[in-house]
């Protein structure tokens, strides 16, 4: 499909709302960046305030089209956070709870009760019964917010991932869908049928008719408004699942990262090839091209990691980690980190985990101590996606791709090239090609640089060290 005008693509992220236009060719010509707070109580709860995120990216927006008004924009797609969910009222679309983030776990006691059935679970979802993941969140909303409550017993309540309450306040139409991406994060969807499972349904005991429709990843979502020019919401999905179309169409022989507030490792599901223990199902994009779904892993304390070092030592930490961009091997005398920030992901799924370091080392030392771990626990997962189908080479992508340590870490323990694209914000990209109907016109984007397995025994020992210390403090898959 040839595209004939400009691309608006909005990335709502954990740490910002952005939104990007993006020219026929798919290159990037204007962006606008709205910072958005997250509030955090104890270990467990993570919110940020919806009204804040409806806000940012409307400003961004408003931006964005502003500068460059008098030029078509011709289509537009929308990439959140998964696993963040919010209540609202179906009539008047305000929201009834704040978004509940993905790194909140609120309800894992109340969770626990359902172990009996976790194996059934991942049988239909592909997930683990993790409280990362919407229906314990919408569960809890149910339990303990009056106002939820009250609009479920009036028939008023609408609740569902962030991306289905955005799409409602953003659209003139304020239509209530979801998207698979999005969907296939809650615990309530088949991956096989494309809509809510009746028996997760049961499980969490929640009502179809309070969650959004279910509808492909390029749809009819409605209309935003571009300064005042109404543009078609043609694409809605998950960031990863964006990130994953930033460079074309995704192949099964390559592996894809993405590191951000949270590190994602996917790679798409060969034909026939099994589902390895402790790695997730994803629904990647379902049109009328078909059904494309990945195996994914996950590292909840990526930069999230990295937020929690700053609040613990005196060094500037973005200054420490442009220093230690420059070295290319693994410092010889430093402590490990046993990294639990957010708790483990896959393939571990542990929702309590303590972090701390092993061994003396001073803040530099305990810096790269965190940049280590966030390479060990996407080696955990890359060794489990290798079981399925073999692996030629590992993409990255995100802010600290950025980081040549953290690249040439993962190269020389994953023994593949580690290929860094130009562009390393992959997300905007990536949706703003699949609302643009993944056209041909689109230009590639070069390597930036190739990192190449070096072998460094050192860190081959440390990473050793590491398994065994996760192992003896109870982290088991």
């Amino acid at each position: 499909m040839a595209v004939d005008g400009r691309v608006l693509a909005l990335d709502q992220g954990s740490h910002a709302s952005r939104a990007v236009l993006f020219d026929a060719a798919g290159r990037e010509i204007a962006q606008a960046h709205v910072p958005v707070a997250t509030r955090r109580d104890g270990t467990d709860r993570v919110e940020q305030d919806p009204e804040e995120i409806v806000r940012s990216l409307r400003t961004a927006v408003q931006d964005v089209c502003e500068r460059h008004a008098g030029i078509p924009v011709v289509a537009a797609g929308l990439a959140t956070q998964r696993s963040t969910i919010v209540a609202w009222s179906r009539g008047s679309s305000r929201a009834l709870t704040d978004a509940i983030s993905w790194q909140d776990r609120r309800n894992a006691a109340w969770l626990k009760r359902l172990a009996p059935v976790a194996e059934h679970v991942r049988g239909i979802t592909g997930l683990p019964l993790s409280p990362h993941y919407g229906a314990s969140k919408l569960r809890w909303c149910l339990d303990h917010v009056p106002a939820v409550q009250r609009a479920a017993a009036s028939g008023d309540l609408a609740f569902g991932p962030l991306s289905s309450y955005l799409v409602a306040r953003l659209t003139a139409e304020r239509t209530c869908v979801v998207d698979p991406a999005n969907a296939s994060r809650t615990l309530l969807f088949d991956a096989t049928t494309l809509g809510w499972s009746p028996e997760m349904l049961r499980v969490f005991d929640l009502e179809a008719t309070q969650l959004p429709a279910c509808v492909p990843t390029r749809h009819a979502f409605g209309h935003l408004d571009c300064a005042g020019q109404p543009v078609s919401l043609s694409a809605c999905t998950g960031d990863q699942s964006a990130a994953a179309f930033a460079f074309g169409a995704p192949g099964t022989d390559c592996a894809l990262v993405n590191v951000g507030t949270g590190a994602f490792i996917q790679r798409v599901a060969p034909d026939g090839a099994p589902l390895p223990d402790g790695i997730l199902l994803s629904v990647v994009n379902a049109d009328t091209d078909g059904v494309l779904t990945s195996h994914e892993g996950t590292v909840n304390g990526a930069g999230s990691a990295l937020d929690w070092l700053r609040e613990r030592v005196a060094i500037d930490v973005d200054r420490g980690l442009a220093a230690l961009a420059a070295h290319t091997a693994p410092a010889v005398v430093a402590p490990l980190f046993m990294n639990g920030v957010g708790g483990l992901g896959a393939p571990f799924w542990q929702a309590d985990f303590p972090c701390e370091f092993v061994g003396d080392g001073d803040e530099t030392a305990q810096l790269t101590a965190v940049v280590e771990s966030i390479v060990f626990l996407l080696c955990v997962n890359l060794e489990r996606l290798v079981r399925s189908a073999p692996l030629r080479r590992i993409r990255i992508s995100g802010g600290l791709a950025r980081n040549d340590y953290l690249c040439s870490c993962l190269a020389a323990l994953s023994g593949l090239t580690v290929e860094r694209p130009a562009a390393v914000e992959a997300t905007a990209r990536g949706v703003a090609y699949l609302a643009a109907g993944k056209p041909a016109s689109w230009r590639s984007v070069p390597i930036e640089q190739a990192f190449a397995p070096v072998e460094s025994t050192t860190l081959a020992s440390r990473y050793a060290r590491w398994l065994r210390e996760m192992t003896s403090r109870g982290a088991t898959t």
